[in-house]
């Protein structure tokens, strides 16, 4: 198995919640009374598993792997367009937390920014995963002889190993500084 395979299973997965995330976004475009526990799902998702799951991968792993290389100017090019476009889906993602809690909070005119929101992420995450699986990982295996990718793969499997681990770990450490400051 190629190093990009686990991080293309997990694009199938990250295609069907942008599926539900563009529907709910749709939702609320036109009934501002939206479902804020998907929104949260959504954002949780978005961060734990799009971003440090899946992007801590790529970026952690195979991108880290590739500045290694002599790469040719247009797969330098697409490195760097996937990596300001991870810094794209962070900053809306950011930004959507930020329109939620001010919808939560009774501003009605916050429930357009989370559609708004919600539709940029689902025009921009397939567009995205298409760049990555067929203009840029199967090309990019090239520059990795079998050991390279055999080393890289075994490393994503540690990296998800302890993934659930971190997460867990940072959820009690806020809980446990936010009854610090409570008490």
């Amino acid at each position: 198995m190629m190093p990009i395979a686990p991080l293309m299973i997990e694009h199938r997965l990250i295609e069907r919640m942008i599926s539900l995330i563009q529907r709910e976004g749709q939702r609320l475009a036109s009934h501002p009374d939206g479902d804020l526990a998907l929104v949260d799902t959504a954002v949780d998702f978005i961060r734990t598993y799009a971003d440090r799951c899946h992007h801590g991968k790529e970026e952690g792993i195979l991108f880290r792997d590739l500045r290694e290389k002599n790469l040719s100017a247009e797969h330098a090019g697409v490195l760097q367009e996937l990596i300001d476009e991870h810094n794209w889906a962070r900053n809306k993602v950011l930004g959507l937390i930020s329109a939620k809690t001010r919808f939560a909070d009774g501003d009605r005119e916050a429930a357009r920014e989370v559609a708004s929101i919600m539709r940029e992420l689902a025009e921009f995450y397939p567009k995205h995963i298409e760049k990555e699986d067929k203009r840029f990982f199967i090309p990019v295996m090239d520059y990795f002889s079998e050991e390279e990718k055999a080393t890289m793969l075994a490393e994503e499997f540690e990296f998800d190993r302890g993934l659930i681990h971190e997460k867990y770990r940072q959820t009690v450490e806020t809980l446990e500084k936010a009854k610090l400051k409570n008490t």
